[in-house]
């Protein structure tokens, strides 16, 4: 699973932004162990060069093939996320890589996904990629999350609603992604598309994920109606309730505020920057 060359220069983050991400030489030699036990002996190790929200994230190359990881230190508060990709992942194979194994031991918490082959996506203006995504959400559209442990929309985004009321128009049974950074999809060379990282899904309505898609969308260079008209491809948008998509534009110009007051560096100021763009538009439209 390659993860790209899209690095962020550690010296544009605060220090309230700085990568969870560790060296592998922090995992613990018993981990190694249970990891060997999977994967027959680990010829090598090529660290993930984008991502920030694991301790660990690699391909390993082992006696029995290929593998991605992404590993947590059960302590750390979001070592949650670890059990939510574990638990949607039946549910969203092949969109997203096959979970392979788990390995919960001395401290840690390490998932083993099968390798994809692949370049990240490109969201750019005249991307060939953009009519991938389209598809890909269509598809997604369609996974309902039946029994699944998550958290819905209206509960996730309350916080960021100016009326409690309007959560309704979030509620909805189906497996959200919502982080659509262009770094989580992978293109194969078989021009297939896969999803990566689910530690943020979730349950809500089905037009939310081509919503938080235009956020993305627009950070890549898209004005805002740009961005609508590559959302709107997707059913599940044109299916919103009457005003949810402008109540969600405003919760998302909240949510990126105050991503970037509490992680500031330039990704988060111009992700705010294109929620607000956003917003604006559409609430220009009403």
């Amino acid at each position: 699973m390659e993860q790209g060359q899209h690095v962020v220069d550690p010296g544009m983050l605060s220090p309230r932004a700085v990568s969870l991400r560790q060296h592998w030489d922090v995992v613990p030699g018993t981990v190694l162990t249970a990891i060997g036990e999977r994967t027959g002996r680990i010829h090598s190790v090529a660290p993930a060069e984008t991502g920030y929200s694991s301790h660990i994230a690699a391909t390993l190359d082992t006696e029995r093939g290929r593998v991605f990881v992404k590993g947590m230190r059960t302590g750390d508060g979001l070592a949650r996320t670890q059990q939510t990709e574990a638990e949607v992942n039946p549910h969203v194979t092949p969109i997203g890589p096959r979970l392979l194994w788990r390995v919960v031991t001395d401290g840690w918490d390490v998932l083993g996904f099968a390798y994809e082959h692949g370049r990240i996506a490109d969201f750019g203006q005249s991307s060939d990629d953009l009519p991938l995504v389209v598809a890909t959400m269509i598809e997604l559209a369609r996974l309902a999350a039946p029994g699944l442990e998550l958290p819905s929309a209206e509960d996730r985004w309350a916080g960021y609603l100016e009326r409690r009321a309007d959560a309704a128009l979030l509620h909805g049974d189906r497996l959200l992604h919502t982080d659509w950074h262009h770094t989580n999809l992978l293109v194969t060379p078989a021009n297939r598309m896969h999803v990566v990282d689910w530690a943020l899904a979730t349950r809500g309505a089905a037009w939310i994920d081509p919503a938080c898609w235009v956020v993305w969308l627009v950070y890549a260079g898209h004005s805002a109606q740009e961005a609508e008209r590559w959302a709107a491809k997707v059913p599940a948008w044109t299916a919103a309730p009457e005003g949810a998509i402008a109540v969600f534009a405003s919760v998302l110009a909240r949510y990126w505020q105050d991503i970037a007051v509490n992680h500031p560096n330039t990704m988060t100021y111009r992700l705010r920057d294109a929620a607000a763009a956003w917003a604006a538009h559409r609430h220009a439209r009403a």
